[in-house]
């Protein structure tokens, strides 16, 4: 059964966000807090792609790999990486080294240029597919990761599954997956109660 872990400093968090001193920073400042910004959807959409297969904990500890690897998640830079530039990167030990993997981020650049000039920004995109009156229920996927998963792959999105698709929802505040006991729970709804949602 899900729940709140008390850690040594007092504070009742998710029982993943206990586990190592990496989850308990990443669930207190980041997950579930609502995001427009491009590069941190986009990077995120692309690290729950790595992340297939493996732990997040993995992921989240050669973020800064990451970061450096793919211009900062920039959209119109990885966007021109080329088969050099995965040569590369199948050699940079600071990232996950998946040639399918890194070949979709690239592709996944390019896909996500033509959603911005469609729509306006990748915010004005992702955020019609929040769930209304949405509430924690820890389940993998949901009726909207799933439609959102079917639309992004129509659209040439790879390593997007709707598993994937959720936790990327989870984690941009799209929806709020604390337990409701876990302190961020309040602090969450207060940010996204608050949160502008693009047009």
């Amino acid at each position: 059964m899900y729940e709140v872990v008390i850690g040594d400093d007092g504070t009742a968090r998710c029982w993943w966000g206990a586990s190592t001193p990496d989850y308990a920073e990443y669930h207190d400042r980041e997950w579930g807090r609502p995001v427009a910004e491009e590069r941190l959807l986009f990077e995120k959409l692309c690290l729950e792609g790595f992340q297939s297969g493996l732990s997040w904990l993995t992921i989240l500890r050669r973020r800064p790999g990451f970061r450096t690897a793919f211009h900062g998640f920039d959209l119109e830079r990885v966007a021109a990486m080329t088969d050099r530039d995965v040569t590369r990167l199948l050699g940079d030990e600071s990232i996950i080294r998946h040639r399918g993997k890194i070949e979709s981020t690239i592709n996944n650049a390019k896909r996500a240029v033509e959603i911005r000039a469609e729509r306006g920004s990748l915010a004005a995109y992702f955020w019609p597919w929040e769930p209304p009156g949405a509430r924690p229920k820890l389940e993998p996927t949901s009726q909207e990761s799933t439609a959102l998963a079917k639309d992004l792959k129509k659209r040439g999105f790879s390593f997007v599954g709707p598993t994937t698709v959720y936790a990327f929802m989870q984690a941009m505040g799209i929806v709020n997956d604390h337990l409701e006991a876990c302190h961020a729970y309040a602090e969450v709804e207060r940010e996204r109660s608050a949160f502008t949602r693009p047009a």
